[in-house]
């Protein structure tokens, strides 16, 4: 398959999972100050896992323009970007002071079990399984931002969840950092690695990679759920 093509089986994939009964829940649960606090500490353990993830996949990979790829994209994530002069996770603690939270809370959150099951299914993804599955399964997750793929889904995760904090929390954009990068950076971090897939993803390893990728967004929908179910449980 060529790029275009890995882009309409990724994205049919993505659509389907952000249409699952999981994700319906979980975006049906109304916020309070208390539930937002719980969807940022876990947000700020998963995006920290990431880092370990993509580092995982740079090992494993012996493709050199990849791993370019990678430090481009983690450089963007970890350092500097458009969005933020010291990294994502400081747009995730600044969101998290709009709900009460502080710095300490963010970073010595406790995952949930569900949040802990997937974190560490996706570190065995890239750190035991092949690089081309490595690829998929982190690449994919990152379309759920896509606007221009799920625009009549709503939007994407970012998008969504940034309308039900304004109406729900009453909190504006300048507010929600964390979802206005994420929400314009992965539309480009979702094509970054695309030409590799249609390089590399012939073959047994085309089957290998949507594997990945379907794994991988079955591991987003258990994490989303744990979020939704633990958000249910407080007032």
């Amino acid at each position: 398959m060529d790029a275009k093509a890995w882009r309409e089986e990724l994205g049919n994939t993505v659509r389907e999972a952000m249409a699952s009964p999981e994700m319906n829940s979980y975006f049906a649960v109304p916020l309070t100050k208390a539930r937002a606090q719980i969807l940022i500490c876990q947000q700020g353990l998963f995006t920290r896992h990431r880092r370990n993830c993509w580092a995982y996949l740079s090992g494993n990979c012996p493709e050199f323009e990849i791993k370019q790829k990678i430090l481009e994209h983690e450089y963007e994530e970890v350092i500097k970007d458009d969005y933020s002069d010291q990294g994502h996770r400081e747009l995730i603690i600044r969101q998290g002071e709009a709900v009460g939270l502080s710095r300490d809370d963010i970073l010595e959150a406790r995952p949930l079990p569900t949040t802990q099951a997937a974190l560490y299914a996706w570190a065995w993804i890239t750190r035991n399984k092949s690089w081309i599955e490595g690829i998929a399964a982190l690449t994919v997750t990152e379309w759920n931002n896509d606007d221009r793929l799920l625009r009549d889904q709503g939007g994407g995760h970012s998008t969504r969840m940034a309308k039900k904090w304004q109406e729900e929390l009453g909190l504006t954009w300048d507010k929600m950092p964390n979802y206005k990068a994420h929400g314009e950076a992965d539309e480009r971090h979702s094509e970054m690695f695309l030409p590799f897939l249609a390089r590399f993803g012939t073959g047994a390893n085309k089957e290998l990679a949507v594997r990945a990728a379907k794994e991988s967004l079955d591991l987003l929908k258990l994490y989303r759920k744990g979020v939704a179910d633990a958000m249910t449980k407080i007032d």
